[in-house]
């Protein structure tokens, strides 16, 4: 066999096994999981900026939204998503008045927030989360804070977010190395 058969036999099983490593990472993407970079400090400390992972697309379909989960959302202007924490379920009354949040005018707790940090937030600038006057969630919406609200742009910005824009739940941080977690409800 010559040498340029041999080439481009290696090159036909180069373009191959390329060919099919580009489909199956995109179907991962568009099925399974979606890759997901924390950009700012909106969900801190739950999630950091310039950390690195996946949400998942599978619960996401199988089990739908609930409370607390950690979703990903895609918005147009700015083309862009972004990594929010859901408060509100299509339906539901959504306040909050100095400090505690209410659903349907139960008190709610948010185990998810880090207590320290809100308290420490409070004590040197008055307000974590400005009070939010009552709103009704639209059916097929939801309600989505970032956990650090103070530097969040969300519902209170974007206004609630339809199911569609909804790509992802959860996220499953892996980089960087020492911080290797899951979060979501």
């Amino acid at each position: 066999m010559k040498t340029d058969d041999k080439f481009l036999i290696v090159l036909k099983d180069f373009i191959i096994q390329l060919t099919i490593m580009l489909i199956a990472a995109i179907l991962i993407t568009q099925f399974i999981f979606y890759p997901v970079r924390v950009d700012g400090s909106s969900m801190y400390p739950s999630l950091e900026d310039h950390e690195i992972g996946f949400s998942n697309i599978l619960s996401l379909k199988m089990g739908g939204v609930e409370r607390f989960d950690v979703i990903v959302v895609a918005l147009e202007n700015p083309n862009k998503n972004i990594v929010k924490r859901v408060i509100g379920l299509p339906g539901e009354t959504v306040e909050v008045k100095d400090e505690v949040l209410y659903i349907n005018g139960v008190v709610t707790e948010q185990p998810f927030l880090d207590t320290e940090y809100v308290n420490n937030y409070i004590r040197d600038n008055k307000h974590f989360t400005i009070d939010i006057p009552a709103f009704v969630v639209p059916e097929g919406t939801y309600y989505a804070l970032g956990d650090n609200r103070p530097r969040s742009s969300d519902s209170r910005d974007y206004g609630p977010f339809e199911h569609g824009q909804i790509k992802s739940k959860s996220v499953f941080i892996f980089y960087p190395l020492n911080k290797i977690r899951n979060v979501g409800n």
